[in-house]
């Protein structure tokens, strides 16, 4: 008998939660954390994705090929390409905590580091890279897709040691 109220929920709370975590993340907890968790989703993923799911890694790769210069567009298809490895491992836990990635990598240090350097001549270098990882994970093999993600992070570190 006292009226209608509206409460927030939860997950409200929890987005905005890892909201504030992503724009506290400086580039090199980036790094670190990406160093810790991409070569092992790769493997999980490679493990537990269906066909389907790598037919869908297949569709971004075709975007991200057709990028020449905007950059911007690259990062975004980019982090496409992650979610999909991040949900291919099906595990819940690993996709939130990737999600939170995700949203430290749009901070806007990495749009400028993104526009001085992602380069077409980088942009088709990380578009073979790509092309051999999705290979790498088409074949299920391991290994190569889980070095990829080393020599990648390895890659963007310079990239980010460059700038400062």
């Amino acid at each position: 008998g006292s009226g209608s109220f509206v409460v927030g929920t939860q997950e409200g709370a929890e987005s905005q939660a890892g909201s504030d975590v992503a724009a506290e993340t400086s580039p090199l907890d980036l790094q670190v954390m990406r160093g810790i968790l991409e070569p092992d989703m790769v493997r999980l993923a490679i493990v537990n994705m269906a066909p389907r799911r790598i037919e869908e890694l297949g569709k971004i790769l075709s975007d991200m090929e057709d990028v020449q210069t905007d950059a911007g567009k690259f990062a975004r298809l980019e982090d496409e390409f992650h979610r999909q490895l991040a949900a291919g491992t099906g595990n819940p836990l690993l996709i939130a905590c990737y999600d939170l990635v995700i949203q430290a990598r749009r901070q806007s240090f990495r749009a400028a580091l993104n526009k001085r350097h992602l380069t077409p001549n980088r942009i088709r270098d990380f578009q073979r890279r790509y092309n051999s990882l999705f290979n790498a994970i088409t074949a299920r093999d391991i290994e190569t897709a889980s070095e990829f993600m080393k020599l990648q992070l390895v890659e963007e570190q310079k990239i980010l040691l460059q700038s400062e």
